[in-house]
């Protein structure tokens, strides 16, 4: 147990923390996803109604479809946060910090990269992060090319000082899911309990099973003769024989000592006539 305990914890870990790797893929294609529902099919919409003319709506932005859609998805899975961090922003909330400035920073460094894991130390502890690069595509340019080509309601939201001067097919920002450590290690160590608790009990429903084994097969007939060898030793010789049953070791002691049995009573009636 000791040493399936000692080779399984390593593995348990390194399993639950693909197992959160891969929920914050799946997360994160999910906002991918909501991006383009809203790219494609709500900002069309309301870009033809009449308010979107004099009041800049932030829900024809993708970035805000797909942040406010996770942090619903959040009140189920509060340890995991999304982040579009952005070097440039229009929104300075979603202006990179220095860690993620580094994960977009790699990427245009790395252009063949899709996808980034890794772990940094935060003030409540270690956490995993998973990033992958955002391109400026072309139906970026409008609002980030020039403060001039840009909606005027949305320089009216968010000011010409930031957010404009992006390059078609540039990598400008990275989608970065976060989950604390501590969520893959808590999974490990349910299944690391749960397989200790299970080794314990096999252990032991194996150890009762080989007693119990050990008594019918060789502790009860072992004792049978002995008992057998006794009497036959105090001069009884009525004894009945030992029954035979099986192959093994057992049943041929038992065997020869029926055989051995019937040639010493024979012998001592010899005597005795």
């Amino acid at each position: 147990m000791g040493a399936t305990a000692l080779v399984s914890h390593g593995f348990l870990r390194q399993n639950a923390r693909e197992e959160v790797v891969k929920q914050a893929e799946l997360m994160m294609e999910t906002a991918t996803a909501t991006r383009t529902y809203t790219s494609q099919q709500v900002k069309p919409l309301l870009e033809s109604r009449q308010e979107h003319a004099t009041r800049f709506l932030p829900q024809t932005v993708p970035a805000f479809a797909a942040v406010n859609t996770f942090n619903y998805l959040r009140k189920n899975y509060p340890e995991y946060s999304y982040r579009e961090a952005t070097l440039n922003p229009t929104n300075l909330a979603d202006r990179a910090v220095d860690w993620e400035a580094d994960i977009i920073n790699y990427f245009r460094n790395h252009p063949e990269e899709k996808i980034l894991i890794g772990e940094r130390d935060t003030p409540t502890g270690r956490s995993l992060y998973l990033g992958k690069p955002m391109v400026a595509v072309n139906s970026c340019m409008p609002c980030h090319s020039t403060p001039e080509a840009a909606p005027a309601t949305m320089i009216a939201s968010y000011g010409r000082d930031h957010g404009f001067g992006w390059k078609q097919n540039e990598i400008v920002a990275s989608q970065i899911v976060s989950v604390p450590m501590i969520v893959p290690e808590q999974i490990a160590d349910r299944a690391f309990g749960t397989l200790l608790a299970a080794l314990a009990a096999t252990s032991l429903l194996t150890l009762i099973i080989i007693d119990a084994a050990l008594y019918f097969m060789v502790i009860r007939p072992v004792g049978q003769l002995a008992h057998m060898a006794d009497r036959i030793s105090k001069g009884e010789l009525d004894v009945p024989e030992l029954p035979v049953k099986g192959a093994d070791e057992i049943s041929a002691l038992t065997g020869s000592f029926n055989r051995m049995y019937l040639s010493l009573v024979k012998a001592i009636r010899m005597l005795e006539d």
